[in-house]
């Protein structure tokens, strides 16, 4: 889990490398050998391997953008989107260059709508959120300046039919309503105190608060979840509040224009000219549900492994050279420890073998043969030869 959320890919060959390990260590602890020189061997051997890595990386070149697209393609070469790589390789890195050196992913909303192909899927400049302004408010703002809370505005309901009042009459009903109507007015007027012409709540807005905000010429819009209501203060330069007697400690959210765009048969509102420019949002297009959820999870990997390369721009050769060389750097260092810490030190370079080898048998190549012939050539100095 961390090594999806932290790199976005390779899941799988850690999963399988740390199969190896414990299948390896199993091995020497049938041998008689204690885990903790188990222990002590393994922390060896991962330092050796890391330095011989890092010394075979190698800093981008001049052309940032292409290198990002070699590295896109090939993230996503193993994954539903494979038919359409090279198109959602350039969503991607136009997506992640646009985010400069930041690497804040949260700037990238990726938005799922059901209809057409992926191939028809685009990045769009400006920010959209999934929700819509209440009946009878403005559809679209310009210059707007924006408060952005966590408060709830169904005080009205909740207080009469969710709590227990005894009352001998209608009548008494009709003032209780009427006691709760004069408290969120009251809660409303405040709000228009902040003299901001677009209200974002992440709770429910109902009807009668609703209503208010339309008379005062205000867009409103409500339940703007969690996760939205935390990138819409980032975006928007925002802060969220929940109280609202200091207007004057508000921070402010604000865009250049707020409008209603259709996607698909969807309507959704879209937010440009942030202050936080270089957020986008990514509208995912499929046949199926099914499908756009793969896509996310796929395009969310390619992101991920972009703005790590993007932070830190230096690569090493893929299809198992890497660890074929840091296997052999294992191996041969492994002949200078003393005890039985070398047995766990060499075993340490046999699992790192393992990877090329799986490579070749889940490709249906014959993997002694061409494993083999890969340790021949990098014992001749060619560490950049993988599995091709």
């Amino acid at each position: 889990m961390n090594q999806d959320n932290e790199v976005g890919d390779g899941t799988t060959s850690v999963t399988v490398l740390a199969a190896e390990l414990l299948r390896e260590a199993e091995k020497l602890v049938n041998q008689r050998v204690h885990p903790q020189t188990i222990i002590s061997g393994y922390r060896r051997a991962l330092t050796i391997a890391q330095d011989a890595l890092r010394q075979s990386c190698v800093s981008s070149g001049e052309n940032l953008e292409e290198d990002l697209l070699r590295i896109a393609r090939t993230t996503l070469g193993s994954k539903i989107l494979n038919q359409h790589k090279d198109h959602f390789a350039k969503l991607a890195v136009d997506a992640v260059l646009r985010l400069k050196s930041s690497g804040n992913l949260d700037a990238i909303q990726i938005i799922k709508k059901l209809g057409g192909s992926l191939n028809e899927s685009y990045l769009d400049e400006g920010f959209l959120l999934e929700k819509l302004p209440g009946m009878y408010q403005p559809r679209r703002v310009e210059k707007a300046k924006i408060l952005i809370a966590n408060t709830p505005m169904d005080t009205d309901k909740v207080k009469v039919f969710g709590s227990r009042v005894r009352v001998d009459s209608v009548a008494k009903v009709a003032e209780l309503e009427a006691a709760e109507k004069l408290k969120m007015k009251e809660k409303v007027d405040k709000i228009l105190a902040h003299n901001a012409n677009v209200f974002i709540n992440r709770q429910l807005i109902y009807n009668y608060p609703e209503q208010l905000f339309a008379d005062a010429g205000v867009m409103a819009i409500e339940h703007a979840d969690f996760e939205g209501i935390e990138r819409l203060a980032l975006v928007l330069g925002g802060e969220i509040v929940s109280t609202f007697d200091t207007p004057e400690n508000v921070k402010f959210g604000s865009c250049d224009l707020i409008e209603e765009v259709m996607i698909g048969e969807d309507r959704l509102l879209r937010f440009s000219g942030v202050p936080l420019g270089e957020a986008c949002s990514i509208v995912l297009r499929g046949a199926t549900q099914q499908i756009l959820e793969e896509a996310e999870r796929s395009l969310h990997d390619a992101l991920c492994v972009l703005i790590t390369h993007v932070k830190e721009s230096k690569t090493v050769a893929g299809a198992g050279a890497s660890e074929i060389m840091m296997s052999t750097a294992v191996i041969v260092e492994s002949q200078k420890v003393a005890g039985k810490e070398a047995l766990a030190v060499e075993s340490f370079g046999r699992a790192l073998a393992q990877l090329p080898t799986i490579i070749c048998d889940n490709a249906g190549l014959d993997s002694a043969e061409l494993v083999t012939r890969l340790r021949a050539e990098h014992a001749n100095g060619h560490h950049n030869m993988g599995i091709g």
